[in-house]
């Protein structure tokens, strides 16, 4: 399980701040979501297979509208106003000392 940031907007996987979905997302709008990415991501490894460029950039059009649809991307899904830190280094953000206090965190990027 890779950490998650004490708001709950981030799990650091590698050093690196990825955004979790929103937790607001109704039950059922957020399973049938996450089937849509796992399709999509199934419909990306097929065409990269069969080496069909239209068919991939299709798919992941798919897996992109999910990930905005589950508020991984696009805007953010909290209200308060906080800057946007998916995909950075967490070393480089205001969840660095958060991120070495962890247990067996040296500061350096954790597996």
């Amino acid at each position: 399980m890779y950490p998650h940031t004490p708001d709950g907007r981030y799990f650091v996987v590698k050093g690196r701040l990825w955004r979790c979905s929103n937790p607001g997302l109704d039950p059922d709008v957020r399973q049938r979501l996450v089937s849509e990415l796992m399709s999509a991501r199934r419909e990306v490894r097929q065409a990269k297979v069969g080496q069909e460029a239209l068919r991939l950039k299709k798919a992941r059009a798919r897996v992109d509208a999910a990930k905005v649809a589950l508020g991984e991307r696009g805007p953010v899904w909290w209200i308060d106003g906080s800057p946007d830190y998916n995909r950075q280094l967490v070393k480089n953000t205001p969840y660095a000392q958060w991120y070495r206090s962890l247990p067996g965190s040296d500061g350096s990027v954790q597996l």
